[in-house]
Protein backbone atom coordinates (compact mmCIF):
# COMPACT_ATOMS: atom_id res chain seq x y z
CA UNK A 1 0.00 0.00 0.00
CA UNK A 2 1.27 3.48 -0.79
CA UNK A 3 1.63 6.23 1.77
CA UNK A 4 -0.73 9.21 1.63
CA UNK A 5 0.60 12.06 -0.47
CA UNK A 6 2.22 14.83 1.58
CA UNK A 7 1.87 18.39 0.34
CA UNK A 8 5.05 20.38 0.01
CA UNK A 9 5.56 22.66 3.02
CA UNK A 10 5.35 25.79 0.83
CA UNK A 11 1.80 25.03 -0.33
CA UNK A 12 0.28 24.23 3.06
CA UNK A 13 -2.33 26.85 4.06
CA UNK A 14 -0.67 27.52 7.42
CA UNK A 15 2.72 28.10 5.84
CA UNK A 16 1.25 30.37 3.18
CA UNK A 17 -0.41 32.47 5.90
CA UNK A 18 2.87 32.75 7.84
CA UNK A 19 4.80 33.70 4.69
CA UNK A 20 2.26 36.41 3.77
CA UNK A 21 2.55 37.84 7.27
CA UNK A 22 6.34 37.71 7.23
CA UNK A 23 6.57 39.40 3.85
CA UNK A 24 4.06 42.09 4.88
CA UNK A 25 6.07 42.77 8.04
CA UNK A 26 9.29 42.94 6.03
CA UNK A 27 7.74 45.41 3.59
CA UNK A 28 6.42 47.55 6.47
CA UNK A 29 9.87 47.58 8.09
CA UNK A 30 11.44 48.58 4.80
CA UNK A 31 9.05 51.52 4.46
CA UNK A 32 9.65 52.51 8.09
CA UNK A 33 13.40 52.42 7.46
CA UNK A 34 12.76 55.31 5.09
CA UNK A 35 12.53 57.53 8.19
CA UNK A 36 16.21 56.96 8.98
CA UNK A 37 17.65 57.54 5.52
CA UNK A 38 18.72 60.97 4.29
CA UNK A 39 17.30 61.67 0.85
CA UNK A 40 18.60 64.06 -1.79
CA UNK A 41 15.46 64.83 -3.77
CA UNK A 42 15.23 66.39 -7.19
CA UNK A 43 11.49 67.01 -7.17
CA UNK A 44 9.10 68.10 -4.43
CA UNK A 45 6.94 64.99 -4.65
CA UNK A 46 9.88 62.85 -3.52
CA UNK A 47 9.72 64.40 -0.04
CA UNK A 48 6.67 62.31 0.90
CA UNK A 49 7.01 59.42 3.34
CA UNK A 50 7.34 56.07 1.60
CA UNK A 51 7.66 57.64 -1.84
CA UNK A 52 9.59 54.67 -3.23
CA UNK A 53 6.96 52.19 -2.00
CA UNK A 54 3.86 53.87 -3.38
CA UNK A 55 5.60 55.02 -6.56
CA UNK A 56 6.86 51.49 -7.21
CA UNK A 57 3.37 50.07 -6.63
CA UNK A 58 1.80 52.66 -8.94
CA UNK A 59 4.33 51.92 -11.69
CA UNK A 60 3.70 48.18 -11.30
CA UNK A 61 -0.06 48.72 -11.71
CA UNK A 62 0.53 50.86 -14.81
CA UNK A 63 2.84 48.21 -16.31
CA UNK A 64 0.33 45.42 -15.72
CA UNK A 65 -2.54 47.48 -17.16
CA UNK A 66 -0.38 48.51 -20.13
CA UNK A 67 0.60 44.93 -20.83
CA UNK A 68 -3.07 43.87 -20.76
CA UNK A 69 -3.92 46.60 -23.27
CA UNK A 70 -0.95 45.67 -25.45
CA UNK A 71 -2.09 42.05 -25.34
CA UNK A 72 -5.51 43.08 -26.64
CA UNK A 73 -3.91 44.95 -29.53
CA UNK A 74 -1.38 42.27 -30.47
CA UNK A 75 -3.50 39.17 -29.85
CA UNK A 76 -4.28 37.05 -32.89
CA UNK A 77 -7.04 34.45 -33.23
CA UNK A 78 -6.19 30.79 -32.67
CA UNK A 79 -6.66 30.12 -36.39
CA UNK A 80 -4.27 32.88 -37.51
CA UNK A 81 -1.83 30.51 -39.21
CA UNK A 82 -4.45 28.07 -40.58
CA UNK A 83 -5.08 28.19 -44.32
Amino acid sequence: MSEPRQDHWLVRPGTVRVLWGAFAALLALTVLADLFVEHYNHFGIEDGFGFGAWFGFAVCVVLVAGSKLLGLVLKRPDTYYDD
